[in-house]
């Protein structure tokens, strides 16, 4: 992760590492019963979507030509959290020691400086590999984070019940699974219950503040800035904090004139109108992603919801045909059949995105790049064998 060294430097200087006990040789992981996914894009799965099995049932599944999409809209479910006005944070930094009360109010008083937030920070390592982590206040925090992140109750619940809320980024750079326990050295061991894209340059996830003290963090080290994008001076953050603060501003991009490429970005809609069939419907949405069966794409949906019949929400909130979580949809969700909305629970926009995911993830290149892009999808090599073995009965049945 860019930068995370230079963090690292500064959070091992004010707390001290947990002693480590479990030998060297990879994150030691066990699994829980239970996988939960959120993004972000947000887990980002570790962003992606999680299965969601299909209702047993007496009479034989019919024919994906024979199986009709149907985009009716979900009535008995809500938006989830309650509304929040998000306030996204400009800059972060770590401090030394504690930030007096004083400099805090201060610090309120920069120009350009709309809200501050003080918060506990500290480093755990789990077998030699180190993550900085926050300690908050859910009910204070939540308002810091993107909006999907905000409107996730399941996020909150898991601070609350003492587990971890990993970045989306470190999820990747690890090889962390939603839903494992993980044994800090030398304390306890963390679920981590879900992934989300929480937009904090160097910081790997958020636990709660009880838990921060439980594991000794340092209080009040970590200051996080909301005022309009790219204007908050680092030089006067740096004035009232010290020449030992490390600062990082996140809203750099907002301070360049150069902006991202259009090509860069994830595209938002393709259209694939409304086919009469999920079989249409599979091929013509696989053609979203050049070197990509519709068979994978039929037999996810398969997995995830028996076409359709089955849509969720599911215990850990996944939604629709193709079982994605909100946040994840957020970054890779499809208008598919151009109504000007990109709607989860469509089958229409719901399985074009899934082909924009897996596409997202090398699935188009086939061999080990396609069978990793499905565990991106659900990470569960299992879950993988068990689509790629349905794929391959679909390519014999409609061959």
């Amino acid at each position: 992760m860019s930068g995370l060294p230079s963090f690292r430097a500064v959070m091992l200087m004010v707390i001290a590492v947990l002693v480590v006990t479990v030998a060297a040789g990879g994150v030691v992981v066990i699994l829980g019963d239970d996988l939960v996914s959120t993004s972000g894009p947000a887990g980002e799965p570790g962003r992606g979507p999680r299965p969601q099995q299909p209702r047993p049932t007496s009479s034989p599944t019919p024919r994906l030509d024979q199986i009709v999409p149907s985009a009716e809209p979900v009535k008995d479910f809500g938006e989830g959290g309650p509304s929040v006005t998000p306030t996204p944070p400009r800059v972060l930094a770590i401090t030394p020691a504690a930030v007096p009360k004083q400099t805090r109010f201060r610090l309120g008083e920069l120009a350009h400086v709309q809200k501050v937030i003080v918060v506990d920070a500290g480093a755990v390592k789990v077998s030699g590999t180190g993550l900085n982590l926050l300690a908050v206040d859910p009910s204070h925090f939540r308002s810091w984070t993107p909006e999907p992140v905000a409107d996730q109750p399941g996020v909150w619940s898991a601070l609350t019940r003492g587990e971890l809320v990993a970045d989306a980024g470190t999820m990747r750079k690890y090889g962390m699974v939603l839903g494992a326990m993980y044994q800090v050295d030398g304390g306890p061991r963390l679920r981590v219950a879900a992934s989300a894209t929480l937009g904090l340059k160097g910081v790997d996830g958020l636990v709660s503040a009880d838990l921060g003290r439980s594991l000794g963090f340092a209080p009040g080290v970590a200051v996080l800035l909301h005022g309009k994008p790219g204007k908050i001076r680092e030089s006067g953050v740096r004035r009232l904090l010290g020449k030992d603060a490390q600062i990082v501003l996140l809203d750099a991009a907002d301070r360049t004139a150069k902006k991202r490429a259009p090509e860069q970005q994830q595209p938002k809609s393709v259209n694939v109108g409304r086919p009469g069939s999920y079989l249409e419907l599979y091929k013509a949405s696989a053609t979203r992603c050049p070197g990509l069966s519709w068979t994978v794409l039929a037999a996810i949906g398969q997995v995830e919801s028996s076409h359709g019949r089955n849509n969720g929400p599911s215990s850990a909130g996944a939604l629709g045909p193709m079982q994605f979580m909100p946040a994840t949809w957020k970054h890779y969700g499809v208008d598919g059949d151009g109504d000007g909305k990109a709607d989860i629970w469509s089958p229409y926009d719901a399985v074009p995105g899934a082909a924009n995911y897996l596409c997202a993830n090398g699935a188009g290149k086939g061999g080990e790049k396609l069978r990793k892009a499905i565990w991106f999808y659900n990470h569960s090599w299992d879950y993988v064998n068990k689509v790629m073995g349905i794929a391959e009965a679909y390519a014999r049945t409609y061959a």
